[in-house]
């Protein structure tokens, strides 16, 4: 399974090659602390020990920089939500489309920072080839869950039953990343909780 390319580093000084992956894991642990208005690229050069101008060779201004990390967000989605195939496989009582479910809110709590930027559009290229198929990727996944459901649980158009899918997913995540689940969730694990909930709104 493909991993993250961010990698933290420690380093003040780096080989040509490693100096994309260091912005773009300051990027990310600026965007988690104080949100991506907080990301200049000066200062990203500064932590990352180069001059100010070194970022620009790789992501041209702060839009690109943005835009690879969702990129690299919408590729990582991809990736959580075909895993969930193993899961359902290991429980018949398991649906691959609650499953896949469950790795999107896992994927919004270990990413926090893609995630913020990956559903902003306003803030990436959006004529990016790489993002567009990322996205792709993500997107065939989650009608992948959609497509395994029968046909009376789906009704007579997929596609918004995919939208539906999408909307718990995302919300409960969104919900769950700004805090505002504290106290229906408790010391609950959030997955078994979204398990629960898709029981009881589709059973």
């Amino acid at each position: 399974m493909r991993r993250s390319l961010f990698t933290v580093t420690s380093q003040r000084t780096y080989h040509h090659g490693d100096l994309r992956h260091a912005v773009l894991t300051a990027a990310l642990d600026v965007i988690a602390a104080e949100g991506p208005g907080a990301l200049s690229l000066r200062d990203l050069a500064r932590r990352a020990g180069v001059s100010h101008a070194a970022p620009a060779h790789h992501f041209k201004d702060r839009t690109g920089l943005l835009t690879a990390i969702a990129a690299e967000g919408y590729d990582l989605l991809a990736e959580a939500l075909a895993d969930a195939d193993a899961d359902a496989d290991a429980d018949a009582d398991a649906p691959e489309l609650r499953e896949r479910g469950v790795r999107y809110v896992r994927f919004a709590r270990t990413h926090p920072a893609h995630f913020q930027v990956m559903f902003q559009p306003e803030l990436l290229r959006e004529d990016d080839p790489d993002l567009a198929a990322a996205r792709q990727r993500a997107g065939e996944q989650l009608r992948m869950g959609v497509a395994q459901l029968p046909e009376a649980g789906r009704g007579g158009d997929a596609r918004m039953a995919g939208v539906a899918a999408w909307s718990l997913a995302h919300g409960f995540a969104t919900l769950l990343l700004s805090r505002n689940l504290s106290g229906p969730v408790d010391d609950q694990d959030p997955e078994e909780v979204f398990r629960s909930l898709t029981g009881l709104l589709f059973r």
